[in-house]
């Protein structure tokens, strides 16, 4: 091939020279209307003198032309006996359909009659082994068979591999003495001894047999591998014999060629185990923890707060026949925290852990919660209800979220799909590191407080122990301190609060404001300490001590730590999301969108604000209006947040602020 191509280089221009010049003159004569046309002018070949009649021309050009030829026929030929050779090698493979396969017989018979222009390749004779019935392979030369040890039993008798009974009744592969041919068992049975009769598959089915270990067995110059994956569930195989044996291939082989069955699919119909007849690909059914989590939520609302519920209430107002699922980790519907740390302390019904209901500004008694269990529809019946609703799945937690494929997964496992989510994770309360640095006597007598059970649990200890100290002089700080205060003036018990400010809130008040405040908390009969650093916590004779920086040395029973919110961003990572490394929380647009499908609302939302740039705040009414908003914009309205929010804080009985923020 080379040849001719080098020898066309070379008289390639020699041709296009001659075949110019004689077009030039057959123009030039028929021009002119003189003598008759000579159809080949005479051309002056540089590589030789000049011949009669441009014989030299005519000799080159044909030799071109044959060589073409030549090269054409063997690329032909080569192509076709590789198509040939790729048909056998696809016929050898296992899994094929009955059509299929039957073509591919017929054109692998095709080729067999056909004679191959090339010298054929001197190829041993086929394999042709009669079916033996538990014949077990003799060789002098053979190599022991490998055998791997069963590394996960699961019966109590001891486990074997099974034996494998290779038995082919016809020839398969052909292959050179020099290179192995892979090729696969296409028409034989195998057999797996079990408990259970087990129907013989028909002579050219392909029969999947599921082993728990590879099997090599080396007879001769013969290389038989069957790696097979292990199945999903295992099951015990009884053998036939009592005594345990090792992995044998039954079937009586002369020495052949090299045959290597590369690949044998997982299980099928012929393996099948005394303890489970099915097989293995069924899915498994979900579990009772699973049953009641719908697959898909048309709006997947994460966090059972304020800012979840005001998302939930606005959805449902712009689309009556919304489908909204509430996934929170606690185990109460949603319900508003405020009271938490106020109203609720200075109730008289003495069983107000229970009933969680409180008096409101107006008079009016109500719940915590936003609304009561019957308003809201069951997980599982959430895709069949008519016109929608709202689902609250308690006790799970979003671990992991995947926003290109619109799903997210649960602490239990469990995967939810959506088509718009918004995370209302809220955030998880600070502690000091010097008490999570602490001892578990220290760590067991902290409270952080945020939820329901610590409002239960502090109530309680209010009532055992005879010193509470509260570490923190903000809203919360502040108000738990009055609202155990007054508990403070039955005999037996000592409120005290440290913050190292000059007065109560005094990050947010101007100072005279905040001196103000902190007279008044006092006079609810809390003992205040200000510029208190602290330095150390330890247990000692049943209590804890308190160290500060000036040296100053307070015990107490209980230490409540109010020092703060971190707003959770768990979700961040898996989700792809930005968080704000200078207010924390996820970086949103001014419609609260953190991307096309996903919105941010409460204290988890480091928004945009049109008037006051970029900020994040930690309050209920935030949450109440960055919920609805984004609720609205979830059903595509498209607003941004322009909201100016408030808070208020009621410090004991005798003092209530409600400025803006």
């Amino acid at each position: 091939m080379f040849k001719c191509k080098a020898a066309w280089n070379k008289l390639a221009p020699l041709a296009r020279a001659s075949s110019s010049l004689c077009l030039q003159n057959a123009r030039k004569s028929v021009l002119r209307h003189g003598r008759r046309l000579d159809m080949v002018q005479k051309a002056q070949m540089s590589s030789g003198p000049t011949g009669g009649d441009n014989t030299l021309y005519y000799v080159l050009v044909g030799a071109t032309f044959l060589g073409a030829g030549v090269y054409t026929y063997r690329t032909l030929s080569g192509d076709k006996e590789r198509y040939k050779e790729r048909i056998i090698e696809i016929a050898s493979r296992p899994k094929q359909e009955p059509q299929a396969a039957e073509a591919v017989a017929k054109v692998v018979a095709e080729s067999k009659e056909e004679p191959v222009a090339e010298e054929p390749i001197p190829t041993e004779p086929s394999v042709e082994e009669p079916p033996v019935i538990e014949a077990i392979v003799e060789s002098p030369e053979a190599e022991p068979v490998a055998e791997e040890p069963v590394t996960e039993p699961v019966v109590e008798e001891p486990v074997t591999e099974p034996i494998v009974d290779d038995s082919i009744p016809e020839p398969i592969v052909e292959a050179p003495v020099t290179e192995p041919v892979e090729a696969s068992v296409a028409e034989s049975d195998i057999e797996v001894p079990v408990t259970e009769p087990v129907e013989e598959a028909p002579a050219e089915s392909i029969i999947e047999v599921p082993v728990a270990e590879p099997v090599e067995a080396t007879v001769a110059e013969s290389v038989i591998e069957v790696p097979v994956t292990e199945p999903v569930e295992e099951a015990p195989v009884v053998l036939q014999s009592e005594e345990p044996l090792a992995p044998v291939v039954e079937s009586e082989i002369e020495p052949t060629p090299v045959i290597i069955a590369e690949h044998v699919p997982e299980a099928s119909s012929v393996s099948e185990s005394a303890v489970d007849p099915e097989p293995a690909s069924v899915p498994l059914e979900p579990t009772a923890a699973h049953l009641d989590v719908p697959e898909h939520a048309p709006y997947l609302l994460i966090g059972g707060g304020t800012a979840s519920f005001a998302a939930a209430r606005s959805i449902r107002a712009r689309d009556p026949g919304a489908r909204v699922l509430i996934v929170t980790e606690e185990s109460e519907h949603p319900y508003m925290r405020p009271p938490l740390s106020k109203e609720l302390w200075f109730s008289d019904d003495p069983k107000v852990t229970e009933t969680l209901r409180f008096k409101q500004w107006n008079g009016k008694e109500r719940s915590i919660y936003f609304q009561p269990p019957s308003f809201y529809i069951s997980p599982a019946d959430l895709a069949k209800v008519e016109n929608g609703g709202v689902a609250v799945l308690t006790g799970r937690k979003v671990v992991h979220m995947d926003v290109r494929e619109n799903k997210v997964k649960l602490s239990d496992g469990a995967e939810i799909s959506y088509e718009k989510c918004l995370i209302a994770t809220g955030g998880v309360p600070r502690n000091l590191q010097v008490i999570e640095r602490g001892t578990e006597e220290v760590t067991k007598r902290t409270t952080l407080f945020r939820k329901i059970e610590d409002f239960r649990s502090l109530e309680k200890i209010s009532r055992e122990v005879k010193s509470i100290t509260i570490i923190g002089g903000g809203f919360l700080g502040s108000e738990l301190a009055c609202a155990m205060g007054r508990r403070s003036m039955d005999p037996g018990l000592e409120v005290i609060q440290m913050f190292p400010e000059k007065g109560n809130m005094g990050k947010v008040l101007p100072e005279y404001l905040s001196n103000w405040t902190t007279e008044k908390v006092r006079k609810e009969g809390v003992n205040v300490i200000p510029d208190a650093l602290v330095k150390n916590v330890s247990y000692k004779n049943d209590q804890l001590e308190i160290k500060l920086k000036d040296g100053r040395v307070v015990k107490t029973d209980h230490i409540v730590a109010a020092v703060g919110l971190e707003p959770n961003v768990e979700l961040a990572k898996s989700g792809g999301l930005e968080v704000d490394s200078d207010f924390g929380g996820y970086r949103v647009n001014a419609e609260l969108q953190a991307r096309s499908n996903i919105w941010v609302a409460g204290d988890a939302a480091c928004f945009y604000d049109i008037r006051l740039g970029r900020r994040r705040v930690e309050h209920h009414d935030h949450a109440v209006v960055s919920g609805r908003l984004a609720g609205e914009n979830m059903t595509g309205a498209n607003k941004p947040y322009w909201h100016q929010s408030m808070f208020w804080s009621d410090l004991g009985q005798m003092l209530d602020m409600k400025p803006s923020v």
